[in-house]
């Protein structure tokens, strides 16, 4: 659990959006309540609130107990490629859970490239949380400039690319080749609209955008994708959308939430244990980034196996042969069992087991390398990708982590209190994190 100062309860009173601004929920009750797609999601979207000075517990699943006295609470699923009614089912528990804690709003959070399909899963999820909140409208960005993330005209760009220009176009689930963000929404969408919030309507201000979505509710339209290119533009959409029951945004929206509340930034709040143990990367992302650290790892001299999702597939006991690998391996530095591979390697192994057996495999396997490396007294774990990294955390049995110092925009350090001890993780998104970052992140520690 991540605890930080307070500057104290904030004042009650009543929002233009209907509902109110909080009154005094944060003595008792949740400020806050979050839902995210996937665990690398979830410690990027609260290492932002942590920043910007939230009391904040990451649980991992729908809790059965309330978590204790903190602002926000961040619930990660596994369901960004779940099957669309087990995704739905999974996030209106979450939310249920979340408003039975007092949380006035809940802020589904979903990937800054928006990783999804046609068939969902982020329309049918944000649909069911805002009929299960008795909504009408939800605000819609996955802009985090800090990250090279933004909206403008309802395009999402990838640093200076579309989003349809970048390496997210070969991703080897959720492809995404359209930058139209108010297109790709709707295609997922049944029985309701959606709609811009220009970029020349932000730069107004928070009246201006209250305006907008007035008229948009008007129009009949119930999920209204906002333009974002600057911080500031997202502080101005946190104060437009405190009112509503719904979001859905990226983390960057996050940074201008705490402040809502008479909350500030406090570097007490990010403070971890002492490291210890042993080091060791867990990597599944296939992305141009990670491709990048594991081959910069590699460069630099570092201590690396690739696992062979063929292998798997005959039947080779891959976990057992890389466990026996790291061992010998582990007291010299940092190891890093991979099965990162470039978008052609990829499609050729999905050509030949199917996209899902590929994905199960090689997510199992790394689950089983994390849990015997952990074992074996590494206490220091880096695991790279969503998928993987939700696998890895189950497996571990980790059902919450506390939120510490920040590596690279969006992906800090966190800690679990396990039975044999302490361990530090950070779970990065696939696209997060520079070139260096595999060697940098324990420098961090």
């Amino acid at each position: 659990m991540t605890l930080g100062p307070s500057a104290g309860p904030p004042q009650a009173g009543p929002h233009p959006l209907g509902g109110s601004t909080g009154g005094t929920a944060g003595r008792g009750a949740l400020l806050l309540g979050c839902i995210a797609d996937d665990f690398t999601g979830a410690t990027d979207l609260a290492n932002n609130l942590v920043r910007a000075g939230m009391r904040v517990v990451q649980t991992i699943g729908v809790p059965s107990l309330p978590v204790g006295d903190v602002d926000a609470v961040v619930v990660a699923l596994k369901s960004r490629t779940a099957p669309v009614p087990e995704a739905v089912a999974d996030s209106v528990a979450a939310a249920q859970w979340l408003r039975a804690q007092g949380a006035p709003q809940v802020y589904f959070k979903v990937c800054s490239t928006f990783d999804s399909t046609d068939q969902g899963n982020i329309g049918p999820v944000a649909q069911a949380l805002m009929a299960d909140a008795a909504g009408d409208f939800a605000l819609v960005t996955p802009a985090f400039p800090e990250n090279g993330r933004t909206v403008f005209k309802g395009h999402l760009f990838v640093g200076d690319v579309l989003l349809s220009d970048s390496p997210m176009r070969h991703h080897p689930l959720t492809p995404m080749t359209d930058a139209n963000l108010v297109r790709v929404l709707q295609a997922q969408l049944r029985g309701a609209r959606a709609g811009l919030i220009e970029h020349r309507v932000v730069a107004r201000g928070v009246a201006a955008v209250q305006e907008r979505i007035t008229t948009l509710r008007a129009e009949g339209v119930a999920f209204g994708i906002a333009d974002a290119v600057t911080d500031e533009d997202l502080r101005t959409l946190a104060a437009a959308s405190q009112g509503l029951a719904v979001v859905v945004a990226g983390s960057g929206l996050a940074i201008g939430i705490p402040a809502l509340h008479g909350l500030q930034p406090s570097a007490q709040a990010a403070q971890l244990p002492a490291p210890q143990g042993h080091q060791a990367i867990v990597s599944g992302s296939c992305s141009s980034a990670t491709n990048q650290q594991v081959a910069n790892f590699i460069a630099a001299g570092g201590a690396a196996l690739a696992v062979d999702p063929l292998r798997l597939a005959a039947g080779v006991d891959v976990a057992a042969a890389a466990l026996d690998w790291a061992l010998l391996r582990l007291a010299q530095g940092p190891v890093l069992v991979y099965a990162t591979a470039e978008p052609e390697a990829v499609r050729a192994v999905q050509a030949q087991l199917g996209a899902q057996r590929a994905g199960e495999l090689v997510e199992g396997t790394l689950a089983r390398v994390a849990a015997g490396l952990v074992q074996a007294g590494v206490g220091q774990l880096l695991v790279a990708g969503g998928e993987t990294s939700g696998a890895c955390v189950q497996a571990l049995g980790i059902t919450q982590l506390r939120i510490g110092p920040q590596i690279d925009p969006g992906v800090p350090w966190c800690h679990a209190a396990l039975p044999a001890g302490g361990l530090h993780l950070a779970l990065k998104s696939g696209n997060f994190g520079g070139p260096d970052f595999f060697t940098r992140a324990f420098q961090r520690l």
